[in-house]
């Protein structure tokens, strides 16, 4: 199944989406994904698993020269975008595991937590302080706000935001699950406020 019978898939608004169609979607994104992946790496394993927030995420497994494994995990809704768009699926995907790469020895993802406490502490002790570094070292040496904050709408939320900017929006806020599963899918959760940043001073016409 290729891409093609994917993007018609998604558009066809009218039909309702049957379980044997649903089934291959995901079939046929697990399958782009690898075939994305092969293009830069010899050995990649595919599994899906099913977030009760999110649907359905796919993580793939790549192996290095010296079979140490690597694992990073896909949202289906990014993945059928990017596939969609042409736009160098196979590089954005590999990229990830080229950033992984850097740790020697294999990365797996991360055991989830079994508790509220446990993930508290997650969210305490990694979590928090790895967004504050990476928002503040991004736009230094300019001032950043950042730290946790709670939504009508969301809950707990990670919010950034620039105290120089006086008129209009000046914050980007994340729900603090989204960045936590980013997290135990070994993707960097800091990545989604940088984006939310730039818009913020593209909005304002900042470079």
């Amino acid at each position: 199944m290729n891409n093609e019978t994917t993007n018609e898939e998604i558009n066809s608004k009218q039909e309702p989406m049957t379980e044997e169609k649903w089934a291959e979607l995901i079939k046929a994104v697990h399958h782009n994904g690898i075939i994305a992946l092969k293009m830069h790496f010899n050995e990649v394993e595919g599994q899906v698993l099913n977030m009760e927030a999110y649907g359905p995420v796919f993580v793939f497994h790549v192996k290095d020269e010296s079979s140490n494994v690597y694992a990073c995990g896909f949202f289906l809704r990014e993945l059928i975008a990017r596939f969609q768009s042409g736009n160098a699926p196979d590089v954005w995907m590999s990229s990830f595991f080229t950033d992984l790469m850097e740790i020697e020895g294999g990365k797996a993802l991360p055991k989830p937590a079994t508790s509220e406490d446990e993930a508290k502490a997650i969210i305490d002790n990694i979590l928090v302080p790895q967004c504050i570094k990476a928002v503040r070292e991004e736009f230094a040496p300019e001032q950043v706000h950042a730290g946790l904050a709670w939504n009508e709408e969301h809950g707990p939320v990670f919010e950034a935001g620039f105290p120089a900017i006086t008129e209009g929006n000046n914050v980007c806020a994340i729900p603090l699950h989204l960045l936590l599963t980013h997290l135990q899918l070994n993707r960097d959760p800091a990545e989604l406020l940088l984006q939310g940043l730039y818009g913020i001073r593209e909005q304002h016409g900042i470079e």
